[in-house]
């Protein structure tokens, strides 16, 4: 899905360490530099490429995230690639008989934004894509994280591995609202005018004899009150929705009034 915006650039914030252990295809390191990037995600390290380093495949296959790929650094072993870090989660979907604490993708993202506030530096293994981490690097992991799935097929592939971890981080910290009303000139109504608006509609509907079952009325008003309550109308809609009811209340006086 494309939608790079690179006047959108400035530093991607700080985020855990991706390190793939015995990754086997130069394309599937590209890809999930890709993915992430996409997450704002920039630290990648490699335990053992399969097909040596650098890889032209997998600059290829980055799209665009070259400095992830040209920025990654290569060790011997998982213990000299998680050296330095304070905190690792190891990605599994099984627990190799071990007892350990599992959390999910997004509970490990509140784990590790409160670690990176204390100033420890976070790292996330994922292991070969054929078979996973071995039942040795597993306990060389503080926790181990495991995606939620399908039980009966819970099969990820590396880039989408690294994307549901990191979409998960970015999440964490990114303050685009879930939900927002787009008022374009205008701007969200006012519950003052929302119920000058009730107040001018419901006096049409007394006048026209909308409301004139007296015992129905109450939860009438309430019902059309909460229909346009659910609108989120904005200060234009509420202009145009007065000048509706206006001119329809003079269309019905006007007739009234006709001859015959």
């Amino acid at each position: 899905m494309a939608g790079t915006d690179r006047s959108k650039g400035g530093e991607a914030p700080a985020g855990p360490v991706v390190i793939l252990v015995e990754p086997q295809l130069g394309e599937n390191i590209g890809t999930a530099a890709r993915a992430m990037l996409n997450c704002g995600l920039t630290e990648l390290r490699l335990v053992r490429p399969r097909d040596g380093w650098p890889n032209a495949k997998a600059l290829a296959a980055a799209s665009g995230a070259d400095a992830v790929v040209e920025n990654a650094r290569v060790f011997d072993s998982t213990e000299a690639a998680i050296a330095d870090l304070n905190r690792v989660y190891a990605t599994t979907a099984r627990h190799r008989g071990m007892i350990k604490a599992v959390v999910t993708p997004r509970q490990a993202a509140t784990e590790m934004r409160a670690a990176s506030a204390r100033g420890e530096r976070v790292g996330v293994l994922f292991g070969p894509e054929r078979t996973g981490l071995v039942n040795d690097d597993i306990p060389l992991a503080d926790t181990i994280l495991q995606v939620p799935l399908n039980a009966a097929y819970s099969s990820l592939n590396l880039a989408q591995a690294v994307l549901i971890v990191g979409y998960e981080w970015f999440q964490a910290r990114d303050g685009t609202l879930p939900r927002e009303l787009v008022t374009n000139e205008t701007r969200p109504a006012t519950k003052a005018e929302l119920l000058n608006f009730f107040t001018h509609l419901e006096q049409e509907l007394d006048d026209c004899g909308f409301l004139r079952h007296t015992d129905k009325r109450p939860s009438m008003v309430r019902n059309i009150r909460n229909l346009f309550q659910r609108a989120d109308l904005t200060e234009q809609e509420i202009r145009t929705l007065h000048g509706i009811i206006k001119e329809l209340a003079h269309e019905r006086v006007r007739r009234r009034r006709r001859p015959g």
